[in-house]
């Protein structure tokens, strides 16, 4: 059998079951259904949205304002449109209850009015008059609104409570407390401002954002997925557990088109959990591969996740420098995840796929390897200084001519129109959740609330003399408070936040402007399978048949790396490329920050040559932390204690065939 007649044969959930478990997992999947005509008039009502937004980035060029408030007006109109009050809404075809229609063309025109006035506005100093603010609350409401059908409830009450933080300030006693704005205040700057709805977020959205989730959409039609699946197979496949780290490798793979973690887990997952549970993996523990895996790919370079453009246009850094940065922290984080499953596998007796199920890599490499020039066109253009909407644009058109090498990837008019079409779809949940980004944003600004909590931040940690105590803890507060924002929160929304808030406090403290704002980005993402939430752990487990919370807790184990690393690369800002450190000491830390999670795996899993000893488990969890931490005392020691439990479990397989009591 060979290993395309393997997926055909175990794909486990169909394309209608797949879109139910994006639905449930992740509610801007929740779209209504339409067929027949109205389906027609919806898709060309999408292609036309990105058409709009492809000449507004183009050869259709506005100010800022202008161009920002274009696409948040239309937003909210196909907001609307496409997404449903509820289930039951959702559940009745062709229909679109007129209350829904009101709101659209009421949400769209308050930004347009924006639009055709735009002289007018800027030209009164912001002076707002009645009309005005009017406009402004319906456009801001029915944004709350929109965001509570795109996005769910959890990014609406955060956005609310900063709303009523700027309003209500005076009630607040101690150094948080504000003399409070009015009303009037609030709406007109939040809207007509370019601190609020159509600030730097929004501004990122509809221009780098919305144009590699395009590239994205041209390059799914290349079926590009199947090929990563291919490629990981033939690496991977006949490893320990190979089916395991099929998922590891595909997924990291998959993860620079899609950008989003649940999105990824349900293309790669409908195939690899159920081929996992095949060979004997349990099945949270395959949920939970799946889940670790696809949250590691907003991290994996040359895409990563839309939170990533965003650190571009808030700090100023070039893409091509965050590129760099990425790659070896991905490339731990991977290596850990890859690490814990062969300890897994060897533990439980767990066999590769056989020989028939697994492609040749080169000959599947010189037929299909062409498929893999739109990624590397985008590295490409980048690191020849182009910028990132341009280098975008030429790796759709790469995209678009590669897929013409073969029959099977060929993009027919139908794929073509319908790549327009996704990229619309696929805008509007990041789109929305930028605009309300925006208002925090807004709300930060107005009150000071970023300098006042980084000046109680640093004063609970003023009495510590050891700079480097000082800063961890700081950290710590840090990733704490990422992972509690991020319960339900979109990974753009919780950057925004974190940076705009923590952010600062970090650089204060000696960090570099990119690792303060990468730590802050690693964490944001992690809350996607921290538990309770953990959104890509609840989508495995629908495909798994596991339990959600089980699943999230053995993926938040196997993605260990993840919360550790951030801690390194603070730590040792030369792991991020700053600073021109030279090639060995890149190496060194590289290196011993892989042995320390190799050490911390096999603790956590009971397992590196044999089944370990409950002291052995407990003397591997510390040799790998003293590992990790960056000294040259501690990385001898991490190293003389990972040696010697090496070694005995060594001399024990061979007295007793590795079969020693754990």
């Amino acid at each position: 059998m060979t290993n395309r007649d393997q997926q055909e044969q175990f794909e486990a959930i169909s394309k209608a079951e797949a879109k139910r478990i994006m639905a449930e997992a992740e509610k801007e999947s929740s779209l209504r259904t339409f067929s027949g005509v109205p389906r027609e008039i919806m898709r060309w009502l999408c292609v036309a949205f990105t058409l709009v937004v492809l000449a507004l980035n183009t050869f259709w060029l506005q100010p800022t304002q202008i161009h920002r408030a274009s696409f948040v007006g239309l937003l909210l109109f196909y907001s609307f449109i496409l997404y449903p009050a509820g289930k039951r809404a959702k559940e009745k075809v062709n229909y679109i209850p007129w209350y829904d229609v009101v709101l659209a063309f009421a949400g769209a025109g308050a930004f347009f009015y924006y639009v055709v006035n735009f002289r007018a506005i800027a030209g009164q100093m912001a002076t707002y008059t009645q009309m005005d603010f009017i406009v402004a609350v319906i456009g801001i409401v029915i944004l709350f609104i929109a965001c509570y059908r795109v996005m769910g409830l959890p990014i609406m009450i955060v956005v609310g409570a900063f709303l009523a933080y700027a309003y209500f300030g005076y009630w607040i006693p101690g150094i948080f407390g504000h003399a409070g704005f009015r009303v009037e205040r609030i709406f007109t700057y939040l809207f007509y401002t370019t601190e609020g709805v159509i600030g730097i977020p929004t501004g990122v959205a509809s221009t780098f954002i919305f144009l590699f989730i395009l590239f994205g959409a041209f390059l799914e039609k290349t079926k590009i997925g199947n090929f990563f699946i291919d490629i990981a197979n033939s690496i991977a496949g006949r490893a320990v557990g190979g089916p395991a780290k099929v998922v590891v490798i595909a997924s990291a793979l998959q993860g620079t088109v899609t950008g989003s973690s649940v999105a990824n887990t349900v293309a790669t997952g409908s195939f690899t959990i159920p081929l996992m549970k095949r060979i004997g993996y349990d099945k949270n523990f395959a949920g939970a591969v799946e889940a670790a895996s696809s949250t590691g790919g907003q991290i994996m370079p040359p895409v990563m996740g839309a939170a990533a453009f965003l650190m571009v246009e808030i700090t100023g850094i070039p893409y091509g420098q965050i590129l760099l940065a990425a790659m070896i922290p991905a490339a731990l984080y991977f290596a850990g995840i890859m690490t814990a499953v062969h300890f897994e596998a060897k533990k439980t007796g767990l066999s590769g796929m056989s020989a028939d199920e697994i492609p040749k890599f080169l000959p599947l490499i010189l037929k299909k390897g062409y498929l893999l020039l739109p990624l590397a066109s985008i590295v490409f253009f980048i690191f020849q200084g182009y910028s990132i909407s341009r280098a975008a644009l030429y790796a759709i058109g790469v995209a678009i001519v590669v897929s013409m090498f073969s029959k099977d990837t060929r993009l027919t008019p139908k794929a073509f129109v319908s790549a327009l079409e996704n990229g619309a779809r696929n805008v509007i949940g990041v789109g929305v959740a930028c605009a309300m980004a925006g208002m925090i944003v807004g709300v930060v600004t107005m009150t000071g609330l970023g300098l006042t909590f980084a000046n109680s931040l640093l004063s609970m940690a003023d009495g510590i003399q050891n700079e480097g105590i000082r800063l961890f803890i700081v950290l710590l507060f840090t990733m704490i408070a990422s992972i509690l924002l991020g319960l339900g929160v979109p990974t753009t929304a919780k950057y925004v936040i974190m940076a705009v808030v923590t952010g600062p406090i970090l650089v204060q403290l000696g960090l570099p402007l990119l690792a303060a704002h990468m730590f802050v980005f690693y964490f944001g993402i992690l809350a996607d399978i921290t538990p309770p939430v953990a959104l890509t752990a609840y989508a495995a487990s629908a495909i798994s048949g596991g339990d959600p919370l089980k699943t999230s807790v053995i993926a938040s184990r196997l993605a260990i790396a993840a919360f550790i690393v951030p801690f390194i690369f603070a730590f040792n800002p030369e792991m991020l490329w700053i600073g021109d450190p030279h090639p060995l000491e890149m190496l060194k830390i590289a290196l011993t920050a892989f042995l320390g999670i190799v050490g911390l795996a096999s603790g956590l899993a009971g397992y590196l040559l044999c089944p370990m000893r409950w002291y052995e488990r407990l003397l591997a969890i510390g040799a790998g932390l003293f590992l990790i931490y960056p000294e040259l005392i501690s990385d001898i020691v991490g190293l003389i204690v990972i040696g010697g439990i090496f070694f005995a479990q060594r001399i024990r397989n061979k007295n007793d065939g590795g079969f020693s009591a754990a």
